[in-house]
């Protein structure tokens, strides 16, 4: 055989090779996003020594005066683009919501099969919110804290594991997977820093507590 011909057929061989890498790159399913990597065990530190520690008004939360699971784009919802986002394998229908897929909830380190049987959590939440500084705000903001997906706020996870933490905070609830506290409690801090909310002094003892060893 020429030599120009085996080095041609090289070349074509290289070359198919390589568009079918770049195939399989372009047709592989993307890895499931998860909740927004939250700042530093450092910057969080930080952030929290500079939080102002105030008693909390526990009067006049409804969760009405956050307008939430807006519409984000075309019929999905936010609560939609969550499942989609920390989802593996989601399917959703016209109307976007999930038909199939699996969630792992990183609180407690289940696996779902069905979207019915998860919650999309506020980690930090809508009566802490409220109790915390929010009661002054106007409803355009508290509808952006309950809808962000820009900071670590929504997260999808069981639904009676949300449901049992409920309106609580770090000091008298923590995701029972010990190896997630840390990423919880930092990103309590900076969902907290970014809307200048207050903390009262059990909620900081034990952010401090935890924050001390991430």
């Amino acid at each position: 055989m020429p030599r120009f011909y085996a080095r041609r057929q090289l070349s074509v061989a290289a070359a198919a090779t390589a568009l079918l890498s770049a195939a399989a790159l372009f047709n592989a399913p993307s890895a499931s996003a998860a909740l927004p990597t939250p700042v530093s065990g450092a910057t969080a530190r930080s952030y929290l020594a500079s939080l102002t520690v105030a008693t909390e008004d526990r009067t006049g939360y409804n969760r009405d005066l956050f307008p939430h699971w807006s519409t984000q784009s075309g019929a999905c919802n936010t609560r939609e683009v969550v499942l989609r986002r920390d989802g593996t394998d989601v399917v959703q229908d016209s109307s976007c919501a999930a038909t199939s897929g699996s969630w792992y909830s990183p609180y407690d380190g289940a696996t779902w099969s069905a979207a019915s049987d998860v919650d999309i959590d506020h980690l930090v939440p809508l009566a802490e919110a409220w109790d915390s500084g929010a009661d002054s705000w106007t409803t355009s903001r508290r509808q952006s804290f309950a809808n962000d997906l820009t900071r670590p706020q929504l997260i999808a996870v069981t639904d009676n594991v949300n449901q049992a933490k409920g309106d609580q905070d770090p000091a008298t609830w923590m995701p029972s997977r010990t190896t997630y506290r840390c990423t919880y409690v930092r990103a309590w801090v900076q969902v907290k820093y970014y809307y200048d909310l207050t903390v009262d002094p059990a909620e900081k003892s034990a952010l401090q507590n935890h924050l001390a060893s991430c």
